[in-house]
């Protein structure tokens, strides 16, 4: 149209206000649209509560009683493995007892198994596999500690662990005595399997907690008002862990005293393995309640050195300990260093370890931005994994305080709904809120795995008194992935300790993830927009290098190490 004096004229008195209108909403618009294009990052991870719905019926019965008991607030261990080999994660959850005989009082008292059955279905099959135990159980870690590929389960517990060896016919059996696992080694938070000296076996390192009987009584908390709270972990000794020796013929030998360990008395809660220097043998974590945390270096000779202050992650930068509980020992940054993630009480912050090479670490909690992020949280369970599928570890902690009474003594909270970090090339958003993560209640053990094979990575919580969580990953993003199955021949079945490198990622092959808790599935990689894999590098537990070319997204890709 050809536009005269009169016509812009015309324009300018009759239509000058509807241009302004339309103006203004195509700014608004563009603002909007700016402005969901910044928060994108905050959107790009989702998960849905679908416990209900998905035939779980456990709730952790702690057993809370007016005495106080400290192990009433630390149970809560969660174990993910597929017991049965049809592909899919089933999950095992620990449960308590009835406080003054540490027995168990009636079937709702019992660990459970659920089955999956698929499209996050899960069927309790406790009874038929034979894992109900008894006693005050803490802690679960899974492994197939005799390389007949059916993973087997241990449970550890208040003077009572349990080794189950799984049959293979959907049963499993108590052979804690027959293997020369000792059942009433004190309190024991939790456990997990790694293959210490490389002989293709795997082995057990047993995490203790402290000195404790029924009997300990010691009022702790206000007795002019009546509140009685759980005593500070510093009025309890505490003990070292425990190492057994997998023999190979279905027993162990504790090897604690051998292996140097003994001497290392703890208020342990949790461990974590890697091989965090590169010699070729998987280093120990083990967090420590109110006392420096402990990194045992693996000498390769059968003996480990403690290290945690000379390397940097007994303490914060600031030299004090915390409360540590949770731990994952991996890769955040994509540097090829496995990192240290540790769960604390709140005003502690939530420790983050970065590997500098060489043997030493630095508190990276205020650099990545975790310091202010977790200041007034307060976690156990927590696992590095990539929700989002961009090529970078996200963070997940399952939250609540260790005191259901500090709400009478210091400004923190006591439930609280569970977090999720993500991670921005090795900084750290809380996203939670829009992820739907908001749920409060008193969160324990958490684990991780893809329940339904849609290749995101979803979450299981247990949470004392309160029916658990399964938080089912619906992230929005169409991210690619790549989750890789590792068969050892010449190492142990599953390939515990092998280290796997995609582009500037790196991940390990480990069942010892979060609070007490265990997870047995694929190593999972986000690929981002990418639908090929150029190359896979695997570094296999007794030194093999295996490379892979060309390798298709978005599949379980079963890989044998080679003869």
């Amino acid at each position: 149209m050809k536009l005269t004096a009169g016509s812009v004229q015309y324009i300018n008195r009759r239509t000058a206000p509807r241009l302004v209108s339309v103006l203004l909403l195509l700014g608004a618009l563009s603002l909007l649209a700016a402005a969901l294009a910044a928060r994108q990052p905050f959107v790009s991870i989702r998960f849905e509560d679908t416990a209900s719905k998905s035939g779980i019926s456990f709730i952790l019965h702690n057993c809370p009683t007016p005495e106080k008991h400290l192990i009433e607030t630390m149970a809560g261990g969660v174990a993910v493995f597929d017991y049965d080999g049809d592909g899919r994660p089933d999950i095992f959850f620990t449960n308590g007892a009835d406080i003054p005989s540490l027995k168990k009082t009636g079937e709702r008292y019992w660990n459970r198994l659920y089955h999956n059955e698929g499209n996050l279905k899960f069927r309790d099959v406790t009874e038929e596999a034979g894992v109900a135990g008894e006693g005050y159980s803490m802690g679960a870690a899974v492994g197939d500690f005799d390389n007949d590929g059916k993973p087997d389960l241990f449970v550890a517990g208040v003077n009572r662990n349990i080794l189950y060896h799984n049959l293979g016919n959907g049963r499993f059996e108590d052979v804690t005595a027959k293997a020369g696992i000792k059942s009433g080694d004190g309190w024991a938070v939790a456990a997990g399997w790694f293959d210490y000296n490389n002989d293709g076996y795997l082995d057990l390192w047993v995490v203790h907690y402290t000195k404790w009987s029924v009997n300990d009584n010691r009022y702790c908390g206000d007795s002019s008002r009546g509140i009685r709270v759980y005593c500070h972990p510093k009025y309890f000794q505490g003990l070292a862990s425990t190492l057994y020796r997998n023999r190979g013929d279905g027993t162990f030998e504790d090897v604690s005293v051998k292996a140097g360990i003994s001497a290392y008395a703890g208020r342990g809660m949790s461990v974590a393995f890697a091989d965090y220097d590169g010699d070729g043998y998987q280093d120990v974590f083990v967090t420590n309640d109110n006392m420096p945390n402990f990194l045992f270096h693996n000498k390769g000779d059968g003996t480990f050195e403690e290290v945690g202050l000379a390397a940097g992650v007994a303490l914060r930068e600031d030299g004090k300990a915390v409360a540590s509980m949770g731990a994952d020992f991996r890769d955040y940054n994509n540097d090829g260093l496995p990192d240290i993630a540790v769960t604390a009480l709140a005003s502690e912050t939530f420790p983050l370890f970065r590997n500098l090479g060489k043997g030493n670490f630095a508190d990276a909690t205020f650099s990545s931005g975790m310091g202010a992020l977790s200041l007034h949280h307060s976690g156990w369970g927590i696992g590095l994994f990539d929700f989002d599928n961009d090529g970078w570890k996200d963070l997940f902690t399952a939250n609540s305080h260790v005191n259901d009474r500090v709400e009478l003594f210091e400004p923190a909270v006591y439930k609280e709904s569970d977090t999720v970090f993500l991670n921005f090339g090795g900084r750290f958003r809380d996203i939670s809120e829009e992820a739907g993560l908001t749920e409060v209640k008193a969160h324990r053990g958490s684990a991780y795995a893809d329940f339904d094979g849609d290749g995101k990575i979803d979450v299981v919580v247990a949470s004392l008194g309160e029916p658990v969580e399964l938080w089912h990953n619906v992230s929005p993003l169409t991210n690619h992935w790549l989750a890789i199955k590792l068969v050892g021949t010449h190492c142990n079945r599953d390939g515990i300790g092998t280290r796997l490198n995609i582009g500037n990622q790196w991940n390990e092959m480990t069942t010892a993830v979060s609070y007490a808790s265990s997870t047995l599935d694929s190593v999972h990689f986000g690929l981002g927009t990418s639908t090929l894999v150029a190359t896979l590098q695997i570094q296999w537990p007794d030194g093999r290098k295996q490379t892979l070319h060309n390798i298709r997204a978005d599949q379980v890709l079963q890989v044998r190490e080679p003869d």
